[in-house]
C-alpha cells in the first residue's frame, strides 16, 4: 500500500545506524506536518540512500512523500511502521489549507455521489 503525504517538514531525528547480518544499514525519523484545515504531524522513517536524500532538505520546506505503512505484532503488541520510499519538494505550488482536494469526498455522502446526482428521484 503506497500513500502520499505533502506537508512541511518539522523536525529531523539523529540518524541511527547499525550492523546486521547483511552488512551495515542507517536510518532517520523524521516529522512532516500536514496542510490541511486540520493539520496533523506524521513521523516517518528513512532508510539506507533516502535517509542520505533527507539531509538535501531544511525545516519548513514543503514535501511531497510516497510511503508504506506496515504493522506488525510483537509479544501481543502492535508496531506501525511509516516508511517514506520516495521525498520530493515541492516546488513553485501554493498549497493553502482551504484548497480542496481533488479526490476529496464531501462528509456524509456515500462514495461516488454527489448532491447533483441525488436529484429528485428520492421515495419520499
Amino acid at each position: 500500500m503506497a500513500l502520499e503525504l505533502t506537508g512541511k517538514l518539522v523536525k529531523v531525528m539523529p540518524e541511527v545506524t547499525g550492523q546486521g547480518k547483511n552488512g551495515a544499514w542507517n536510518k532517520q525519523e523524521f516529522v512532516i506536518e500536514t496542510i490541511d484545515q486540520f493539520p496533523k504531524k506524521v513521523c516517518m522513517t528513512a532508510w539506507g540512500e533516502k535517509a542520505n536524500d533527507l539531509k538535501q532538505f531544511t525545516n519548513g520546506d514543503t514535501l511531497k512523500v510516497t510511503v508504506n505503512i506496515e504493522s506488525r505484532e510483537y509479544n501481543d503488541r502492535w508496531y506501525t511502521d511509516v516508511r517514506a520510499w520516495r521525498i520530493e519538494l515541492l516546488e513553485g505550488e501554493t498549497i493553502r489549507p482551504d484548497q480542496p482536494k481533488a479526490a476529496a469526498q464531501p462528509a456524509g455522502t456515500p462514495f461516488g455521489v454527489t448532491f447533483e446526482e441525488e436529484g429528485s428521484d428520492l421515495p419520499f
